[in-house]
This record gives C-alpha cells, structure tokens and sequence, in this order.
C-alpha cells in the first residue's frame, strides 16, 4: 500500500511530501524544504533511500544537509541544469524519463522547465509531484534570469496535460488539486501571461 505523508514547513509554505509504504519502510522524501529536524522525527522508523529536489531554489532544500546526515545512505537527487544552485557536494543528476522505485512507489522522472532550467515532476499512478511547476490555478512563477514563461506553459501543456484528469496534483506550496481541475484554464493562462 502506498502511501504520502504531507508537511508543510518553514517561512514560504513549503510542502514535504514523504513516500512510504506499510509493509517495507523504505522511503522517499520529496523537497527538504526546512525545518530539518521536524522531517528527521517524521522519517523515525522509515529507511529513506532518496531525496529528490524538484528544483534548485534554496526553499526547496535548506533541510537537504541535516536530512542527509541523519540517513548518511540515502541518495540525493536533482536534475542536472539546477545541480550548480546546491551547496557542495553535489546531489546524483536525475535524469527525464527515469524511474525512481522504492517500496511500493515507482515514480518518472518529468523534465518540466520552466519555473528554473532543471525543474522536475514526479508522476505515479493517481499521482503528480509537481514543485513550483504546477498550482492550483496556474503555473508557477517565471522571474528571469531563470524562469521561462514560455517553457513552463510547454512543459504544463505537453507533460502534464496528458495524465489522466483525477490525477492528484501535489504542489510544491499550498493545497492540492488535480489535472482535471486545471486543464480548462490553460488558455487563460497564455492569455494573461504569466
């Protein structure tokens, strides 16, 4: 049985999202956003084997380190063209159309730029981790130098818009929604551009 453990942590709202299983306790952890030592207590019991970070901002990993030493076998994981916006040493490259299997999880690795040249979704059966890519309501934010309104709207458009509508989209902040929800506002989007 599968199963998403959800906590939101520090100043921007950051979900955590931990990827479980009953029977084995391995785990994945999605986004060591902050507050590492409320994620380490959330992790007691589980084997965490990756860590995988959707995309570089430094919202989205200020726990990385604490996390890690706390699970010294757990691989960390990015995708290469945000590999240079983590402190040293780099995390493993994560690369598009990978797949990440642990317990019972087996996610793929979606290339979605846009939000930053090396952003990353994670899908699963009923599921979409979608960091800053995807919110309810619209995409994320698109600030040069490495935002690209352009490609996030691709990416949302030819990545994601073809899961199946009861998709459940897990963003990086705020509330879930699913593709089915989001899918009929896309020509707003374009038209309002942002």
């Amino acid at each position: 049985m599968r199963r998403v453990r959800i906590v939101t942590v520090g100043p921007y709202g950051n979900n955590v999202y931990i990827l479980s299983g009953d029977q084995d306790g391995d785990a994945i952890l999605i986004d060591a956003a902050d507050e590492p030592d409320r994620i380490v207590e959330l992790l007691a019991g589980l084997r965490l084997r990756a860590v995988i970070t959707t995309h570089g901002h430094a919202d989205h990993w200020q726990a990385l380190a604490r996390v890690r030493a706390a699970h010294p076998d757990s691989a960390s994981r990015i995708h290469p063209a945000d590999r240079e916006m983590l402190p040293a040493p780099g995390p493993d490259p994560l690369a598009d159309g990978e797949r990440i299997a642990v317990g019972p999880w087996a996610l793929r690795v979606l290339h979605t730029p846009g939000h930053t040249p090396g952003s990353v979704c994670l899908v699963a059966p009923g599921h979409l981790f979608s960091g800053d890519t995807l919110f309810p309501g619209g995409p994320g934010a698109t600030r040069p130098p490495l935002g690209d309104f352009a490609a996030i709207i691709a990416s949302i458009r030819d990545r994601l818009f073809c899961l199946p509508d009861d998709t459940v989209v897990h963003p990086g902040h705020g509330p879930a929604t699913t593709i089915g929800s989001e899918r009929p506002q896309l020509e707003e989007w374009v038209a309002r551009g942002w």
